[in-house]
Formats: structure tokens, sequence, C-alpha cells
């Protein structure tokens, strides 16, 4: 599905409250149409995989999810793919054709414990969950218990959730749902903002305000980002049985002031480089949307603030 930036700001600038409500009511539709899904299945399948590409909005999704479930009775535990990273040593670290650490690669984590973790929920036995610290880059030494009851799913939420690995431990037992930012912004019958956009401004904004990473950082290390998502993550998203298009169609207008002031200006050199600046100057032709009229459980909260999740 594709956006027409007219129309859009047409609406922004007439009825920018109902447009608001409109757009959050289908994203809201369809994480409660996934829930029905999985909790018709609940008696089969105890474990959902939840995997999207960076800025898709998968943790808001996963709570979301989670707060649907819960009203069909169904309690849930939210697992980040994060907390199975092994420690980090450069000696044994996958590497990228550059000879540096690729942080995108699924050999990042602890493949066999997850593995076996997934198979023993899948069984009713409890798993002792591991906790990652990413301050000091290594498992922390915190464990956490888990047995799932009746009427009880885990999901597993990451970059990787959809991997065959991972599938495969699940089996039938488990559910896959794959999220991403997938609509394109027209203007005169041409593609005005691309979707992938729209997941790399998320990505800044949210890098700045939260991650302590200038929009540099960000920018410097995209092009490896999708690089890792063409590998590891887009070969599996046409084996998920829900998928959830996250864009919501007012949202450039809202994240427009705030990529703007964090990008003050393009460092040349960057990957990429001609494409960012389109990018940049063309998110200035959608009219401006005050974050008042965001709601706080939102999922464009995850990359802007002031919501009522915790993240």
């Amino acid at each position: 599905m594709a956006f027409d930036v007219m129309e859009i700001n047409a609406r922004i600038k007439s009825e920018p409250r109902e447009f608001v409500a409109e757009c959050e009511a289908a994203y809201r539709k369809a994480v409660q149409s996934a829930a029905m899904k999985i909790a018709d299945k609940i008696g089969e399948s105890c474990v959902v995989l939840l995997s999207g590409p960076s800025g898709s909005g998968k943790t808001t999704t996963a709570k979301k999810l989670e707060r649907a479930l819960e009203g069909l009775g169904i309690a849930t535990h939210p697992i980040s793919l994060d907390d199975y990273f092994r420690t980090v040593d450069t000696a044994t670290a996958p590497k990228n054709e550059d000879g540096e650490i690729d942080y995108e690669s699924p050999l990042c984590l602890d493949m066999p414990l997850l593995e076996r973790h997934i198979k023993e929920l899948v069984a009713g036995k409890e798993i002792l969950m591991p906790k990652f610290d990413f301050a000091n880059q290594c498992r922390a030494k915190e464990t956490m218990p888990l047995r799932l009851g009746k009427n009880e799913i885990v999901i597993f939420e990451g970059i990787h959730a959809l991997n065959d690995d991972i599938t495969s431990a699940a089996g039938a037992h488990g559910i896959k749902l794959y999220i991403s930012a997938r609509s394109n912004f027209m203007r005169g019958g041409n593609v005005f903002y691309k979707g992938t956009w729209s997941r790399l401004t998320r990505r800044i904004v949210r890098d700045s305000l939260f991650r302590g990473a200038d929009a540099d950082f960000t920018l410097s290390i995209w092009d490896g980002i999708r690089r890792g998502e063409k590998m590891y993550i887009s070969p599996f998203k046409d084996r998920a049985d829900i998928t959830i298009n996250s864009t919501h169609e007012y949202e450039e207008n809202v994240m427009k002031k705030h990529l703007l002031r964090v990008v003050r200006e393009i460092p040349e050199g960057i990957a990429r480089y001609d494409e960012v600046c389109r990018l940049m100057e063309n998110i200035k032709g959608f009219e401006d949307l005050e974050d008042d009229f965001v709601p706080q459980d939102s999922l464009l909260r995850e990359f802007i603030g002031g919501g009522n999740f915790e993240y």
C-alpha cells in the first residue's frame, strides 16, 4: 500500500486529530487481528517469533500484542533475542568482508542455547532466561526462570526471529510474525519517500534522543545494517504466518522536525550519500504536525519519546 503526500498534507491541514485517529486505528486493527489469530491457535502454538528490520517498531508491536492477547485472556512473556547475544570476543566473533565484527550476523547469538530454550518451553519445562549486559558487552550473571502454563505464550522478538534454526526449534508450535514499515509515499505518481527512508528516519531520531548516538554515526552504519537485512532478514520474511505494516500515514509529518533538528549536515563520503540528501530534501515536503497529536500509546512514541510504554 502506498500513500499520497498531497492527500496526507491536506488532511493534516484540515482535520489533523481525525486523520491521526484513523491511522492509529488501522494499526491497532492489524495488531488485534494478529492477536486473534494467535489466540485461535493457543492450544497448539505457544511460541510467537516476531521479526523485522531495524526501525520497524518490533518492540512496541510486541508490547501492543501482549496487551491485546491479555485482553483475550492469554498471558504473554516477551523475550528479546538481544539477551541471547554471546559475550563479545574479537577473536571468534563473525566478521564482514572488511574484517570488522558483523554485529548483524545471527552467529552473534548463542543459537544452541536459544534453540534449546525454545524446545524446553514447548515441552513445558522451565528455562533460565539470560540477560545481556550491553554496557560491558557480556552476558550478565543473573537469569530469570520461566515456565509456560495454560493459556500462556512466549514472544521472542528480534531481527533473527524467523531464521530457520529458530523456527525449526519451535516447529509446529511456533507462529511467525514479520513487521516492517513497508509503504512508500507517492507524489505526482512517483515515489517521493521510501519505506526504507521511514525506517532510517525513525532510527536516526531514536538514536539521537535515547541512545547517545548522533546522526553521523547512524548514517555511517546504515549501509551495514541494510546489508545485514538483505542477508539475514529478507530471505525469511515471506515465510511469516502474519505480516504487519508499521507505516503510519502521518508519521513523516511528525518526524520531519525531529530529523531536521538532529541532522545538521550530511557527512560526505558516507554510503548512499546522494540518497540521504534526497531524503533530507523530500521530507521538507510534508506539512508539520506537532507531537501533541501523537497518542501516548502510538508506535511512533518508540522513536520520539513521551509514550506510556517502557523501553
